[in-house]
């Protein structure tokens, strides 16, 4: 057993050379699909614009950035998952579409972790629990007193069921033992407009999505779901900090290829993310769009990653939020 040991670890030192040469050697021929399963001006757009960019000057060719916003990036995701795994059909994956979605539709068409070829982790975000200006919510002490004066009638926006911004509140509620209603939109742009022009009372929204109107003065903050304050909004409180005790989200997201790609194309194209994030330039833009680095991880480990996230997220979720 110990001699076949060292033969096979002998034999996979000798390839080892010839599997980085074929990794090399994969580049595609053709423009590039990234499909994108949020709307325009959404986090995950400007990720996978600022990603698109660069992997064009890697890769040789045009890398055209789709955006499918729909049931909660199920329909987006499907796709991915449904594309001929050639390398021309990459896909944005976050937090919501891999794990949330899992525990919160009974009829997903797709397993997180059999039905894509895991590429890399790229960047995480914190939420912002975000209120108009004009608010009579300074804390939220404030939106829970309310929200138990009045169960059901305390209302956040969201980006549509599943993502990070609904999950945000699904979790406060749970935490607090209020009952909240939530107005889902299409797009986290939509549903940001109601909360500052107050159609809707509150709403928790990725920090890169809402950071601008923060600073011109048409949203106020009343905390962060970090565990403690986000570099991008230093004065501001977390939620755990204000009394919401244990509270702590932020999303990550991340890149898939479609299922069967071949390890060429799934190496190179993790190499290519790990080399971009590693350049201060591009790290730079990133964090002036509100992201958060995030631990680096070869496609096994990130597969690894959000199996155990599936496994921290899924009671959670169930209390917090039942499939539909």
């Amino acid at each position: 057993m110990l001699r076949r040991t060292l033969m096979l670890s002998t034999a996979g030192t000798l390839a080892a050379p010839a599997l980085l040469h074929a990794q090399a050697e994969w580049s595609p021929n053709r423009p590039v699909t990234f499909i994108v399963p949020l709307g325009p001006g959404s986090t995950a757009d400007m990720l996978a614009r600022a990603l698109a960019e660069v992997l064009r000057e890697r890769l040789g060719q045009p890398v055209v950035v789709e955006n499918r916003p729909a049931a909660g990036g199920i329909q987006a995701t499907e796709q991915i998952k449904n594309a001929a795994p050639d390398g021309l059909t990459i896909g944005l994956a976050s937090q919501g579409t891999l794990v949330f979605n899992a525990f919160l539709h009974r009829d997903l068409r797709y397993n997180p972790l059999t039905d894509f070829t895991h590429i890399a982790p790229v960047a995480v975000v914190t939420n912002a629990l975000v209120v108009p200006p004009n608010s009579p919510f300074r804390t939220p002490a404030d939106i829970v007193a309310a929200a138990r004066a009045n169960p059901g009638r305390v209302t956040y926006s969201s980006g549509g069921v599943g993502t990070s911004h609904h999950i945000s509140m699904a979790l406060f509620a749970q935490k607090t033992g209020t009952q909240l209603e939530h107005v889902p939109y299409r797009t986290a742009p939509l549903g940001i407009q109601p909360v500052m022009t107050g159609e809707v009372q509150t709403g928790c929204y990725n920090i890169p999505t809402v950071l601008a109107q923060i600073n011109a003065g048409t949203l106020r903050t009343v905390g962060v779901t970090s565990r403690g304050r986000s570099e991008f909004l230093p004065s501001v409180d977390s939620l755990h900090s204000q009394g919401i005790t244990d509270y702590e989200l932020t999303t990550w997201m991340g890149m898939v290829l479609p299922p069967g790609a071949a390890a060429p194309i799934a190496a190179r194209y993790a190499a290519e993310v790990n080399r971009a994030l590693a350049l201060p330039e591009v790290w730079q833009r990133l964090v002036a769009l509100g992201f958060e680095r995030m631990e680096r991880m070869d496609p096994p480990a990130f597969r690894a990653f959000i199996a155990r996230d599936l496994e921290t997220w899924g009671p959670v979720i169930r209390q917090a939020a039942p499939p539909a």
